[in-house]
């Protein structure tokens, strides 16, 4: 599944929502731009982070737990996709967490459908050579998920894709009048909506189907505007407003859980720092996650004051 487009519309649209971080970008990328140009960097580690909520917190974390374990560490937040990489790739940034999904699909360009194992393994395998070296995964997998709104899914007791699709196919009546919203770029992609539906076996009429911003999936959910929704399931909305995501138990979606990406020279130089770095990946879920984003995107909270609080909580060795 194509993601770079996403990479740079919906996730982008995620990470702007207040003028705080369109200036966060323009610092970040002015910054980096200087870094480019410097015969040297003073701190011990240079830390690079993407454009949205999830990304920003996760820069705090690992700078925060950095820096209490004795490192200088220099970040450079709210860069887009393609930018991060490239300056991990020149030698610009040391660490960074991105997707393993990211890396198959828009800078790997796999085409065949990878499962989560498989996908880890592949990427890691193709940077090596780069220089960059891929640490363990974390369980935090912000991909895809159908969503519904709480009072229909304790209703109806599903929990699952194709347990939807069943449930569709035995009460027809009904199910006419479900709505689904979406964005427009999955709704019209030919590895978007349609290969979903032909997956799990199930049909809605063009009425039915409702394309909006990624962002008003989740209000309208919330609102009991739409019966099925196409969320993130890490988004912090997913649990602010009840909003229960769908197993996909037919793994139609790829599997993007957040990594450690290091430069080689950089755990050369610093021989504890991929212990380090795996032990604060196995603390990262979707729930954990999804508590960390809402706090920042619903309840107002700084990304340095969440990062505080989860580093608080799980005393990490």
């Amino acid at each position: 599944m194509k993601r770079a487009t996403l990479e740079l519309s919906a996730r982008i649209a995620r990470a702007t929502r207040g003028a705080w971080r369109r200036l966060a970008v323009a610092g970040a990328l002015g910054a980096l731009l200087a870094v480019t140009s410097a015969p040297a960097i003073a701190a011990d580690i240079v830390l690079g982070a993407k454009n949205f909520t999830e990304q920003y917190v996760l820069a705090e974390i690992t700078s925060q737990y950095l820096r209490a374990r004795g490192y200088s560490v220099e970040v450079h937040a709210g860069l887009g996709s393609t930018l991060m990489r490239s300056a991990l790739e020149n030698g610009q940034l040391d660490v960074v967490w991105d997707y393993t999904g990211t890396a198959a699909l828009v800078y790997d360009k796999i085409k065949e459908k990878l499962g989560p194992d498989e996908m880890y393994r592949r990427v890691k395998a193709l940077d090596a050579p780069r220089g960059l070296i891929w640490l363990a995964e974390s369980p935090l997998n912000d991909t895809y998920a159908l969503g519904l709104p709480s009072a229909f899914a304790e209703r109806t007791g599903i929990r699952t894709i194709s347990q939807l699709a069943a449930h569709m196919a035995a009460a027809p009546d009904e199910s006419r009048h479900y709505v689904f919203g979406m964005d427009a770029e999955f709704a019209n992609r030919p590895d978007g909506l349609k290969p979903l539906l032909a997956k799990y076996g199930m049909h809605f009429t063009r009425p039915q189907l409702k394309q909006m911003d990624p962002g008003l999936v989740y209000t309208a959910l919330h609102n009991d505007q739409l019966t099925i929704g196409l969320v993130y399931t890490t988004d912090g909305r997913v649990k602010g407003f009840g909003i229960v995501p769908l197993e996909d138990d037919l793994q139609y979606f790829p599997p993007y859980n957040a990594t450690p990406i290091v430069r080689k020279e950089v755990l050369d130089r610093n021989p504890k720092l991929a212990a380090q770095l795996d032990a604060l990946s196995a603390a990262l879920n979707n729930d954990v996650m999804q508590d960390m984003n809402k706090a920042v995107d619903l309840d107002g909270q700084s990304a340095q004051a969440v990062a505080d609080q989860f580093l608080r909580t799980h005393k990490l060795p």
